[in-house]
């Protein structure tokens, strides 16, 4: 019997299991009825609730594991709630394995003084009173703001104002959207963006890259979770935000903020199963599919009606969708068209926006830099759902027409994202795919491009099976290069021993056939760049998959 505790954690938003703020246990069960367990960790929630004073609600999620327990908590009494749950788990696991009990309530009393340092009565009191007057109050650990955007007006958490001194019909909000999906994320907050700017405003972006206001980087790094969006809707600069939201935030903490104008779901796809109980596709769809418990009562849900898994989920809800498709005959963008509703789609070679008979013409695809005249399909999805975002957001079809056909597939645009360089007559791709899906879509590129010779650079994180690890080189091993360059990731052996990786990589391809002559090893990206290169003729294409050290091939090749 397997009954482990394995993390306890607070929850601010609105997420996989409810739209309360709490606390969440992750727990390990094996061996033993999983309900069985479960309800009798609810029971024991219970007793602890009611003899610690509080009215709380409890839920719970079950996969393939174990379970998600949940405990819905004031925003100002999250880490006690977190101390709570915890204790319920304990006296549960102590019941279930005829142990010893713990002394709960001596614990209670300890709690009780915690919660007394934690609660903050001012701040659950601006909290209603920004909610009577509609007015957005952002929160964390250390600020309060109320308002976005220029409007935007931010105090320490222990130093409040009074009430009755906020005039609250200053505080204004800005235009925002969510963006999520396994693949395609920060290539569509990035494009949206670069629309904003030909609208004449100053955008700002989150991303697992950087946090950007207008053409400022704040600061780089992974900023797809709440801290990075309270920083950019606290910025008096920003007039519009696009908020890239990853599975990873969404699982830890729920999504930044409970409202939106409109949330764009790009795709999903197999990545990153087995943390924080997510262990099917599905149950990666379900979690992608909380930005839409944000959008605000008029919000427009944009989605993908090219991918199985968004069409499943899709058609669960009961939102206000844009659909998008490269399929003009799509059922789903028929029946847009059918009952009036918007849809984007390709016809003849050009995007088109639809508002049920209503038809405008955006941009023909060979307009369009980053679709490479349509070769680039998974660029041409991004295209059509930033389309039907940024008409969601009302920005105008000159400003998107604009933006279109001068965002570059470059590093400057979008770096680390299907940049194109040419250095003597050698054409090269340089990707961040790291999936088997965005992979194979960077591969069907590359496959439609004239080439005397095609040669490939890839590299694979430490933290996938070796079975991943193989399912992910089919992906390369479709290209059917001259040479394959397997390098080492120094920076994501992530339990791995260096060298692990690329002899699991070199023994496959040789499995599948590839000549030991056509395979090479790196010590890093930039060398595996340079054997690439030094390798390449004229005529030949090279395909970079750059996970890391992104900044430094771009300066070798920009030489």
């Amino acid at each position: 019997m397997r009954l482990e505790l394995d993390e306890a954690r607070r929850l601010t938003g609105p997420n996989l299991l409810w739209e309360h703020p709490g606390a969440i246990v992750d727990v390990f069960i094996a061996g033993i009825d999983k309900n069985a367990v479960v309800t009798l960790w609810q029971r024991w929630a219970t007793t602890l609730l009611t003899e610690f004073g509080w009215q709380q609600k409890t839920t719970y999620r079950l996969h393939k594991e174990g379970a998600n327990l949940a405990l819905s908590a004031p925003m100002d009494a999250l880490y006690c709630a977190c101390d709570l749950a915890e204790l319920a788990w304990h006296c549960a696991v102590a019941e279930l394995q005829s142990a010893v009990t713990p002394d709960w309530r001596q614990r209670l009393n300890e709690l009780q003084l915690e919660l007394a340092e934690e609660r903050n009565p001012e701040l659950i009191a601006l909290l209603q009173a920004a909610h009577q007057h509609n007015v957005s109050c952002i929160v964390d650990d250390d600020e309060v703001s109320l308002g976005m955007g220029k409007s935007s007006q931010t105090w320490p958490a222990r130093a409040l104002p009074a009430l009755s001194s906020i005039q609250w019909q200053q505080y204004q909000d800005i235009p925002r959207a969510f963006i999520t999906g396994t693949n395609g994320k920060s290539t569509s907050v990035r494009l949206a963006s670069h629309i904003a700017k030909a609208a004449g405003f100053v955008a700002g972006v989150t991303s697992t890259d950087f946090i950007r206001v207008g053409e400022d980087i704040i600061d780089t790094g992974d900023y797809s979770g709440p801290g990075g969006a309270r920083m950019l809707l606290r910025d008096p600069r920003t007039e519009l935000g696009f908020l890239e939201v990853a599975r990873g935030g969404i699982l830890r903490r729920g999504i930044p903020i409970d409202a939106v104008n409109a949330a764009l779901i790009t795709n999903v796809a197999s990545d990153h199963l087995g943390q924080y109980g997510i262990n099917t596709v599905t149950e990666l769809a379900q979690t992608k599919f909380v930005v839409a418990k944000g959008l605000d009562e008029n919000g427009t849900l944009v989605l993908n009606a090219d991918n199985k898994l968004v069409v499943e989920q899709g058609l669960q809800l009961d939102k206000k969708i844009c659909w998008f498709s490269t399929q003009e005959s799509n059922p789903l963008i028929q029946g847009q068209l059918r009952s009036g509703k918007a849809a984007v789609f390709i016809r003849d070679k050009h995007i088109i926006y639809a508002l049920g008979s209503d038809e405008e013409c955006i941009a023909a695809l060979d307009q369009v830099p980053m679709t490479l005249n349509g070769a680039a399909q998974h660029n041409v999805q991004n295209a059509l759902g930033v389309v039907g975002l940024c008409k969601a957001m009302n920005l105008s079809t000159q400003a998107i027409y604009e933006g279109l056909l001068s965002f570059g597939s470059n590093a400057q645009d979008n770096p680390g994202r299907g940049n194109f360089y040419d250095t003597k007559g050698i054409k090269v791709l340089v990707d961040f795919a790291h999936n088997e899906h965005s992979m194979q879509a960077v591969v069907k590129t590359v496959n439609q491009l004239p080439a005397k010779r095609k040669i490939v650079m890839f590299s694979h994180a430490g933290d996938r099976s070796d079975q991943e690890i193989c399912d992910l080189t089919d992906a390369v091993i479709a290209l059917d290069a001259s040479l394959y360059v397997v390098t080492e990731l120094q920076r994501y052996l992530r339990g791995r021993e260096l060298g692990e990786v690329p002899q699991v990589v070199a023994e496959h391809l040789r499995q599948k056939s590839v000549p030991a002559q056509k395979i090479q090893f790196a010590t890093d990206p930039l060398a595996g760049a340079k054997i690439a290169m030094n390798y390449a003729q004229t005529g030949d294409v090279v395909l970079l998959f750059v996970l890391s050290e992104r900044e430094q091939v771009h300066q070798y090749l920009s030489q």
